[in-house]
């Protein structure tokens, strides 16, 4: 059991090299096959414009979105040549809106999908998308990776709330668990009342022991006003390589406006995120 289709996608020049890189090295650790998907995304609204317009601009503006997918595909084939994976390459060209669904349609064929942290003041718009594309349509488990990755960590915090998608991503972030040293199953002020009350998280620890891995409960009080916050600097109290969690237990859309534990977690975590939803 493994990872044997790695799939990363490209549509900002400045950040080819680092994910392309990164998506390499998940996809070497694994002997798995790499797709490119390089994208030029037409980013305008036409539909705020005058009347008649929409047609010339539209052309204008794919055929600037053409150029640009065009370009990343040539400086994404420079970057891969320098890698020792097999890897393939595409190139398209989506308008902002409809980028997850050439994302998912892709991603549901995948092992991995390997990207850069999709929120920030530093980060493209149309990153959200492409990650949620591929979480939501696509089915498919994403390892956010912000910076440097280790592909087969030693040390991992699972996020772990009993949630259908913290479930998921346990499942499809086994042969990592399985590879690793130190499993730590992160339960933040579990429930007082229940049916898992006097053992929190040890079912899931039962379960991943019999696969061979090696889990440590800890059991955690919410100090801090976000549950991402408590499991972050749980992350470092360890010295975790990489933290397995359920994605988006809310909807989207409420996470954009109130915030919740994947997007607060995404913007600030400072090592490899593996979410499933």
């Amino acid at each position: 059991m493994g990872y044997k289709t790695i799939l990363t996608v490209v549509t900002d020049e400045a950040q080819a090299r680092g994910t392309i890189l990164r998506a390499a090295e998940v996809a070497k650790a694994w002997d798995a096959h790499l797709d490119v998907l390089c994208f030029g995304v037409d980013r305008t609204q036409t539909g705020y414009y005058y009347a008649g317009a929409d047609a010339m601009i539209l052309q204008e503006t794919i055929a600037r979105a053409t150029s640009e997918a065009a370009g990343l595909a040539a400086v994404s084939r420079k970057i891969l040549a320098e890698t020792d994976v097999r890897w393939a390459l595409e190139e398209g060209v989506a308008q902002l809106a409809d980028v997850g669904r050439h994302v998912a349609a892709r991603a549901r064929f995948t092992d991995m999908v390997v990207l850069p942290r999709p929120y920030g003041p530093e980060h493209c718009v149309e990153l959200e998308p492409v990650t949620e594309g591929a979480l939501f349509e696509g089915q498919c488990p994403v390892l956010i990776a912000p910076e440097a990755v280790n592909p087969r960590p030693s040390r991992v915090v699972i996020g772990w709330n009993e949630s259908n998608e913290a479930l998921r991503s346990v499942r499809a972030a086994m042969p990592l668990l399985m590879g690793a040293d130190y499993v730590h199953v992160a339960v933040i002020d579990p429930p007082q009342h229940g049916p898992t009350r006097s053992d929190p998280g040890g079912a899931l620890s039962q379960f991943l022991a019999r696969h061979g891995v090696k889990p440590e409960v800890d059991v955690l009080t919410k100090t801090l006003p976000q549950v991402s916050d408590v499991l972050r600097r749980h992350v470092q109290d360890v010295d975790a390589d990489m933290v397995v969690m359920g994605a988006y237990g809310h909807s989207r859309f409420r996470e954009a406006i109130l915030g919740g534990a994947t997007r607060n977690m995404l913007e600030q975590a400072e090592v490899p995120v593996f979410l499933a939803h």
